[in-house]
């Protein structure tokens, strides 16, 4: 048996016994940033999806469009859009970082460290941009009404 091919049967070896044991995940950042990448892009699919109909609902009943507009004035949905901003970030950080690994020569050698900068970039912006999007619906909670 050759080296590669007692590599390989060690690989297949080691996909049986994950595959017995009901699952491929082993915990590897690079893993778990291929998950993050498909949630992120699915729930900003769901968002736009949501978004899309909403709009749409102005044509049909301008006040039902209001009605649906004034609930997303609350706090949850102010949680809401952090976690969207979130999500859209962390998505376009990482696809920058996909297609690096795709189509740049040294792509894959240094595809840790980009994962590892990304979410510092995201922790940056999102620190930040959290405040001043949680800003109003804070004070509006804790002084009593706001303005």
């Amino acid at each position: 048996m050759s080296a590669s091919t007692a590599t390989g049967v060690g690989a297949s070896d080691r996909a049986g016994a994950s595959r017995r044991s009901g699952t491929f995940y082993r915990g590897d950042p690079g893993m778990w940033s291929w998950v993050l990448h498909r949630i992120t892009g699915v729930l900003t699919f769901f968002f736009l999806f949501v978004h899309v109909l909403d709009t749409a609902l102005v044509r049909v009943s301008p006040n039902a469009y209001d009605e649906v507009i004034a609930t997303y004035k609350t706090p949850f949905v102010n949680l809401l859009e952090v976690a969207l901003v979130g999500a859209v970030l962390y998505h376009a950080l990482n696809g920058i970082r996909v297609i690096l690994v795709d189509f740049w020569s040294q792509g894959a050698r240094y595809q840790r460290g980009m994962l590892w900068s990304l979410i510092g970039v995201w922790i940056l912006v999102m620190i930040p941009g959290t405040y001043f999007m949680l800003e109003r619906t804070v004070s509006e909670l804790f002084s009593g009404g706001g303005n």
